[in-house]
């Protein structure tokens, strides 16, 4: 199963989308589950290659961390950063960049 999880998502002219939604993941991974679970980082397309995937990767590593602090054993969590290459929307605009700027969630099996 795959989960997008927008970790910039404006809320009420704040950033606690993301909160939220990280909030809503670990719940639905600390509660009994034993699946190991890959972030995947992903960014726009603006930017050189090696920025976005240094930038990718600090978006995987930096909701891995959150998760790790509520709770998620460290071992079962482990991150890839995709960089530009797997954008979720097409377009070179500020719409289809706030979708392309995003983790998610592979869980395993």
């Amino acid at each position: 199963a795959r989960v997008n999880l927008k970790i910039n998502e404006p809320e009420g002219g704040k950033r606690s989308g993301g909160k939220r939604n990280l909030n809503q993941k670990h719940g639905q991974q600390t509660k009994g589950s034993s699946k190991d679970v890959t972030i995947e980082g992903h960014c726009d397309e603006r930017g050189t290659n090696e920025y976005n995937y240094a930038l990718g990767a600090r978006r995987a590593e930096a909701t891995k961390s959150y998760m790790v602090s509520h709770g998620i054993d460290p071992s079962r969590v482990k991150t890839v950063s995709y960089g530009e290459d797997r954008p979720l929307k097409q377009g070179h605009d500020e719409s289809a960049w706030y979708y392309n700027r995003r983790a998610e969630f592979a869980v395993g099996r």
